[in-house]
């Protein structure tokens, strides 16, 4: 069985609470969806930065400005929700990582798609002539 750390359980509690708090309880309307990818928290439980998922990247910048601007709502919750001697200061920053693997993803099957059209190996419309008895190129 996995020993784990104090502070990888508290982390999972912080990304539920404070998930539930965004999705049910903050009534501001640059808060679009958003998803908590990951939280990191220092050592002495002092500090929490939580990396932040948008569906419409354009917005990003409303709605980091509205969690920020929530922070200390939010906190106020989780000290009446988590019993701990103490709720972290929650930052809040933008998690690029999910926009930037879509671009990759797409840049990759425009490539994709632009090999197969121009009659190159990947279209697979070259033929071979290796190890044909006729073919001794030096």
């Amino acid at each position: 069985m996995k020993q784990y750390k104090r502070s990888e359980r508290f982390n999972r509690l912080l990304i539920e609470e404070v998930s539930t708090i965004v999705q049910r309880e903050l009534k501001d309307p640059r808060i679009g969806f958003v998803s908590f990818t990951r939280v990191e928290t220092t050592d002495d439980l002092r500090s929490a930065k939580f990396y932040v998922s948008l569906l419409d990247e354009s917005q990003a910048d409303d709605t980091l400005e509205a969690l920020r601007h929530a922070a200390g709502m939010i906190r106020g919750v989780l000290m009446h929700r988590i019993k701990a001697k103490r709720i972290p200061e929650l930052r809040f920053v933008h998690d690029r990582s999910i926009a930037y693997s879509v671009h990759i993803s797409e840049v990759l099957e425009k490539l994709k798609h632009e090999g197969g059209t121009e009659g190159g190996p990947a279209s697979g419309t070259e033929s071979s002539t290796e190890g044909t008895a006729g073919d001794q190129t030096p």
